[in-house]
């Protein structure tokens, strides 16, 4: 039995070294101010294959560590079967796609190939963060204000994890105003070994009831763009939060998962913001953006008790899952 467990500790070893080393012999290119990789010579040395599915446009890499589908011109790629936004565009030079070897690292590499677990505690005190609070409404629909509906969602998720056997906090239990940058403090203080802060999304204009869905938020990496980043604030410097990367995108991917196949969630994706309360936490960190309140379906799981509770088992069978990954 012994033999067999360090085994498979050396193929899982060996499996995440094959999947960084190549790299550097990789065909490889300067564009747009960013080294990109071929995404047919990296699937290559991962053991897989990349085909067009659309001639020059849409492309699927099959590895045997999971599935990855990209779109020129995009940075939104679908891994496993959830989206994830990467920082850069996915471009086309010759008859080739390429991907920018930050994205292959920083994003790709540790949800397709995750790095064995580091010596530390494991996964037992969580802190909560119902979005927003006293003077600060967030989203508004009528009289229905997000503060009231982060705060009932929050003491739903702290429920089904303290029944789980975590510990966990709340960084506000009533109708109280905390600034964001606060926030992360208040964890630390905590011991929190996990902070998620939650929220409800909105979108305005034509169409915008139509909008549907959740998307999970870590950190944007240092020196990469954020997903809604239009370029005019241009990149950013390392941060506190940038020390969990890794951890961070690892849990956001989780708990997005989870939402989308246990929660029926539309899946809008794991994306990358510089948010006050994820910029200075200490610890792993994620923003939820749990529904729409525009949108007539989703908003009933919001306002509605037991729609909004599948909502919180989807954040806690993805707060599970990344348990069991980091602690594997």
């Amino acid at each position: 039995m012994k033999f067999l467990l360090n085994a498979a500790l050396l193929l899982a070893g060996l499996l995440t070294a094959a999947a960084q080393a190549p790299l550097s012999r990789m065909d490889r290119a300067w564009m747009f101010g960013a080294e990109y990789v071929q995404l047919d010579d990296w699937a290559r040395a991962n053991g897989g294959q990349a085909r067009w599915t659309v001639p020059r446009h849409e492309a699927k890499v099959v590895l045997p560590a999971g599935s990855l589908a990209v779109s020129i011109d995009s940075r939104k790629i679908t891994l496993k079967g959830i989206e994830v936004w990467l920082s850069a565009p996915v471009v086309l030079r010759g008859a080739s796609a390429y991907v920018a070897t930050a994205d292959l690292m920083g994003t790709i590499h540790p949800l397709l190939f995750p790095p064995r677990p580091a010596s530390g505690r494991p996964v037992r005190t969580i802190v909560l963060d119902p979005g927003h609070g006293g003077k600060d409404p967030g989203n508004q629909e009528g009289r229905r204000q997000e503060k009231q509906y982060t705060l009932q969602l929050a003491n739903d998720v702290r429920d089904l994890l303290t029944k789980a056997g975590f510990k966990v906090w709340l960084t506000r239990s009533s109708d109280t105003y905390i600034i964001p940058e606060s926030r992360p403090q208040i964890a630390r203080q905590r011991g929190a070994d996990l902070m998620i802060s939650l929220h409800f999304n909105s979108a305005d204009g034509p169409g915008g009831s139509a909008v549907r869905g959740a998307e999970v938020y870590c950190l944007t990496a240092a020196n990469a763009y954020s997903t809604n980043d239009r370029g005019e604030l241009g990149r950013r410097a390392w941060l506190p939060g940038n020390r969990n990367d890794t951890r961070n995108l690892q849990l956001a991917y989780q708990i997005q998962r989870a939402l989308v196949e246990k929660a029926d969630s539309e899946d809008r994706g794991v994306k990358r913001a510089r948010f006050a309360v994820l910029k200075y936490a200490e610890m792993p960190s994620v923003l939820v953006e749990a529904a729409f309140m525009t949108n007539p379906g989703d908003a009933r799981k919001i306002y509605d008790a037991a729609p909004r509770r599948a909502l919180a088992q989807g954040i806690v069978d993805g707060v599970l899952a990344y348990k069991r990954l980091t602690e594997r």
